[in-house]
This record gives C-alpha cells, structure tokens and sequence, in this order.
C-alpha cells in the first residue's frame, strides 16, 4: 500500500494510518495465537459453568482479547477488527465446539471494538480506552446471545449477574489484562520487532 504522500508545498509527508501489508501479516500472526488460546479457552469455560452465579462469564473476555492486543501494538484502522476475524478463524479451523458460530462473533465483536477506536481517531491507546473497546466487544457478543436466544429467558435478577459477570471479565482480561501484557512485552523490546516504524523513523531515513 501507498504510505508516503505529498503535501502542497511538495514536501513528503507520511501517511501513518493505512495498514500495509506488514501490518496485517503480525495482525494475523497475533490473531493465529490467540486462535489457539481461544480452543483451549474453551474446556476451561465449560468446566466452570456447574459452579453456578455465572462463573464462565468471568473468563470470557479471553475472547476479545485479539483485538485489544493487536491494537495496542499495530495501532492502526482496521486491526482490531481484522484480528478478531483471523482469531476466530484460527478458532473455528481448529475445530471449535460452537462451529461455524464463531466466525460470526469474531466479526460482531471486532467490530464492536474497532467503533471505540474509530471514535477516538486511532489516536488513543490508554487502558480506560483498551476498556471501553473489550466492554463494547462484549456488548456485541451479548448482542449475538440474544439474537441466539441464549440468554431471552433468563429472570431478571440472574440476568444482570449474567451481564455484569461478563462485562467485569472483558473489562479485567481484554481491557486491563491485554493493556499490562502489551506494556510488559514493550519492556522486553519485542514490540519494537513488529510494530511499525513511526513518522520519526521514516523522517531519519529520508535525510
């Protein structure tokens, strides 16, 4: 893709907001990883269900976390949602439980999550941000519980355990969870292989 541009004054600019396709080869290798994770994530939330007060609710935000990583380290248009595609996909080809179901709250919740990054101009990677987008994640995949019929019947009182059980864990593992392990992975200088270079990087190699 395209990502130098010229203003009116004939000086090259860089454009920073277009996914090249670097970015969405690491999008999608990210996303492969957490394919895997959201397979085994699986058994694990099934065996939690008996314990009843919705206790599989707390751990479900494990499957909005592709989205939320892969932003914070791409940080591009885009990402959040393709990652969530590519995740789920991973998820499904692996031989997900709930078939080809998945696929299609990749793309509701990618999307869910993408609008809180769109909303803020891609400018934004803070952890209350991070939040909103795995809550909005969430609010999609719950969306889907609905139209599924999974959840209509529920009495109010278990209802709303239902929803703030989930809500807390995709604000606890995909908002603040995912923002501590991106920070954690700076430290180690492993983000610095594959994120992107910045407009001051270009600048230094076109001198």
């Amino acid at each position: 893709m395209k990502i130098t541009s010229y203003n009116f004054q004939g000086k090259r600019v860089i454009d920073m907001t277009k996914l090249k396709l670097t970015d969405v080869l690491v999008t999608v290798i990210i996303s492969i990883g957490f394919g895997v994770i959201y397979k085994m994530w699986g058994p694990l939330y099934n065996m939690l269900k008996p314990l009843g007060i919705h206790a599989d609710q707390l751990i479900y935000g494990m499957w909005f976390m592709a989205a939320t990583v892969a932003f914070l380290i791409i940080r591009k248009p885009g990402v959040a949602l393709l990652a969530e595609i590519a995740a789920s996909s991973g998820e499904f080809l692996m031989g997900s439980e709930w078939g080809l179901e998945v696929l299609l709250f990749g793309v509701v919740q990618g999307l869910f999550a993408e609008a809180v990054f769109f909303a803020t101009g891609y400018k934004k990677n803070s952890m209350t941000i991070i939040s909103i987008a795995a809550v909005m994640s969430a609010i999609g995949s719950i969306l889907m519980d609905f139209y599924k019929g999974y959840i209509g019947d529920l009495a109010t009182w278990n209802l709303v355990l239902f929803l703030c059980a989930r809500l807390i864990g995709a604000v606890l593992i995909s908002g603040v969870g995912a923002f501590y392990l991106v920070k954690a992975l700076e430290q180690t200088g492993v983000t610095n292989l594959v994120r992107p270079a910045d407009k001051e990087d270009y600048e230094v190699l076109d001198r």
